[in-house]
């Protein structure tokens, strides 16, 4: 019996530990507005998790500013440098990962890209609605937008950086904050100090 109790204790370990492994990872965006906790979803997204956190790991996202905001729509990041106000360079681009099944829900992330389906680079944004029309299967272009993750903690600071006051950028769109919307840094959760 004490055998069997050992045994069953074991595969419980080794299950466990199993879990763990499989688990998503998670980062910590800080901004000047406060943090906020996204949850990455690397079995739906794998390229896309992959590429996002090349970026994180090389701190490629610190002090950069979420550079277009509509409170109707999204928030957007992820490649404008706080002080020259210019695009960072960026690595190649990436394959498109939008038919994982994963809808652009309000507080989820996906990837900016521009016409082209497959041009995504650092550039992400966060979904302040429910926008299912850039799922691949309501996009005009048949391809759509990869979600990648979601907030799951400090939805309250993307709803504050939603609502900050914008101004006209250069293409006439009324979307850019008239105070800087820092990104200080994203780090992984568990790897954080």
């Amino acid at each position: 019996m004490k055998r069997f109790f050992l045994a069953v204790l074991s595969l419980g370990v080794l299950v466990g530990v199993g879990r763990a492994a499989d688990k998503n990872p998670v980062v910590e965006v800080d901004t000047n507005y406060g943090k906020f906790k996204i949850e990455l979803y690397q079995d739906k997204a794998p390229e896309t998790v992959k590429n996002f956190l090349g970026y994180v790991d090389s701190k490629f996202y610190d002090n950069t500013i979420f550079h277009r905001v509509i409170s109707t729509f999204m928030i957007q990041g992820g490649g404008v440098d706080a002080e020259t106000k210019r695009e960072k360079p960026t690595g190649k681009a990436i394959k498109n990962e939008s038919s994982n099944g994963l809808s652009n829900t309000k507080h989820t992330i996906a990837m900016a890209r521009t016409n082209d389906p497959n041009s995504a680079t650092s550039q992400f944004f966060i979904n302040v609605k429910d926008n299912d029309f850039l799922d691949k299967a309501k996009a005009r272009d048949g391809v759509g937008y990869c979600v990648f993750g979601k907030v799951i903690e400090g939805t309250d600071v993307v709803d504050k950086i939603k609502d900050v006051e914008t101004r006209l950028s250069p293409n006439g769109e009324k979307a850019t904050p008239v105070k800087d919307v820092v990104v200080k840094s994203i780090r992984r959760v568990d790897e954080k100090k």
